[in-house]
């Protein structure tokens, strides 16, 4: 990422140092790639023959050879600093011996290990010295860099465009994608451009992981050859929706920039959910006037703010599902369907006929919706509550009126209550047949089923019709009910369908 003008402390930046006149004493071709730029965190010096136990990783280390006169074991000693995390050994030259010892260059060589001569003219100390300035330089830079980027992206969030202007000052500054990921886990948002297709899909399927499981985090994530890390937007619970940056591990300054940008998107967030409900209470408003006939007025204000509304024949969708990723969704769809929380908290969805927005919400949110059947703006509040019957009682992610009202018009009377009141009505035949052996209650549901015919029902039932005929009489006796009439016969099919 864009970052410092002054010099890494790496060990090439040290070779590069004039004023040292250091030597690399091995080819940069026998070293691994990069040997030379990996940062180095310290310069020590040590003539132990074993320095290991003192020292961390990431730092060079710088000998006069002393040790090697007792105990010349140069590749063991190279073997050592090299698991230990060594990123580099100087040799100071002339104080012990003359140049560096072969030896010594071989074990280097055959390690990997950068092995550069520190000539008698230079202390150990200027180069510890020069190590350390250079630290010093890369970290004020980076402060730096933090201090302008932070003034960048604040200016870019007065700008009209103030969130997505934002965003792309982020991605300048990092030198990196930045994506801006909304609650239904839609791309809203990016700079410079579009990645790569699988690294795309990766990181979308993260993101709606991410969402689902709901709770402010930060994360990374290797997208094929592409790191990346995320942050969720929001408070309280709630999440708004996930920031994305195509790079691995940031360091704390950058950490600090990406930390501002969220803060500002999350106060946009918070403006905009202030007007997001004025614009809900608006379309309630608007569901009430296309409910009570009137369309007229929702289509004109609809077609102001959003488009027109959808044209006829239209279905209607209910789900009880409604949060911030539902609404954002729908909001994308604006000018295709109109939509509106209802004074019980439902969500009334008004879409043309064939549409598969009541599919599309229930796979992406894994809820339930229910959709009427087909009607003109006249009848809105018929199909309403069609699609509120067909939420309630039927089955599958999808439920429409259409099968539901063919199972017939007594499932819609299906309830507890109807459930109880229909055992308490053929309680007496039960009794009687649970203490005689008896088959009433059999009878009773062939004869109905047979029109009330006493010879379809003895037959049906293997019987003489004066058989089914006392029964009928002695069932009539115990329910207390006159079943010569339509209403009586009525309700007991009713209560023999319901009852559990």
């Amino acid at each position: 990422m864009p970052a410092a003008t002054a010099d890494p402390p790496t060990l090439r930046a040290l070779l590069a140092r004039r004023d040292l006149r250091l030597r690399l004493a091995v080819d940069e071709a026998d070293l691994e790639d990069g040997a030379l730029d990996r940062p180095v965190r310290w310069v020590h010096s040590s003539d132990l023959a074993d320095p290991t136990p003192f020292l961390s990783e990431g730092l060079a280390l710088l000998t006069t050879g002393t040790q090697f006169a007792d105990d010349p074991a140069y590749d063991d000693y190279v073997a050592r600093l090299r698991t230990r995390g060594v990123l580099g050994l100087g040799f100071g030259t002339e104080v012990v011996r003359e140049g560096i010892p072969p030896e010594l260059e071989a074990a280097c060589r055959a390690h990997r290990m950068p092995l550069f001569e520190v000539p008698y003219r230079t202390p150990f100390i200027a180069v510890a010295r020069a190590n350390a300035e250079a630290i010093a330089a890369a970290a004020f830079a980076r402060r730096e860099w933090a201090l302008a980027a932070q003034r960048a992206v604040s200016l870019a969030a007065l700008r009209p465009d103030g969130l997505d202007a934002t965003i792309d000052e982020l991605a300048r500054r990092l030198g990196a994608w930045v994506g801006l990921f909304d609650a239904g886990g839609e791309l809203a948002h990016e700079h410079p451009g579009p990645l790569e297709e699988a690294a795309a899909r990766e990181l979308e399927t993260e993101v709606h992981a991410v969402l689902r499981r709901g709770s402010r985090a930060a994360s990374s994530l290797r997208g094929g050859t592409t790191p990346f890390t995320l942050q969720t937007l929001g408070r309280g619970g709630r999440l708004r929706g996930v920031l994305a940056v195509a790079a691995g591990e940031l360091d704390q300054e950058a950490r600090g920039v990406v930390t501002a940008v969220v803060a500002m998107a999350e106060l946009s967030f918070a403006q905009g959910e202030r007007l997001a409900h004025a614009v809900g209470r608006l379309r309630t408003a608007l569901l009430g006037s296309l409910l009570a006939g009137d369309a007229a007025l929702a289509a004109r204000i609809s077609d102001e703010l959003w488009g027109p509304l959808p044209a006829e024949p239209v279905v209607v969708a209910a789900t009880e599902h409604a949060d911030d990723a539902v609404i954002e969704f729908l909001d994308q769809r604006a000018g295709e369907v109109f939509f509106a929380r209802g004074d019980d908290d439902v969500l009334t969805i008004v879409a043309p006929v064939g549409s598969d927005v009541a599919d599309e919400i229930a796979a992406r949110f894994e809820t339930r919706v229910g959709v009427s059947e087909s009607a003109d703006y006249a009848h809105v509040a018929r199909g309403r509550g069609q699609a509120l019957e067909a939420l309630r009682r039927g089955t599958g992610p999808v439920a429409r009126f259409a099968d539901v009202a063919a199972s017939g018009v007594l499932a819609a009377v299906e309830s507890d209550a109807a459930r109880l009141r229909a055992d308490a009505l053929l309680q007496p035949v039960r009794s009687h047949d649970a203490a005689h052996g008896a088959a009433l209650e059999e009878t009773l549901r062939v004869w109905l089923e047979h029109d009330a015919r006493f010879d379809a029902a003895a037959d049906a039932l293997g019987v003489h019709r004066h058989t089914v005929r006392a029964r009928i009489g002695q069932a009539s006796r115990l329910l207390g009910v006159d079943l010569a009439g339509f209403p009586a016969r009525a309700e007991l099919w009713a209560a023999l369908r319901l009852a559990s």
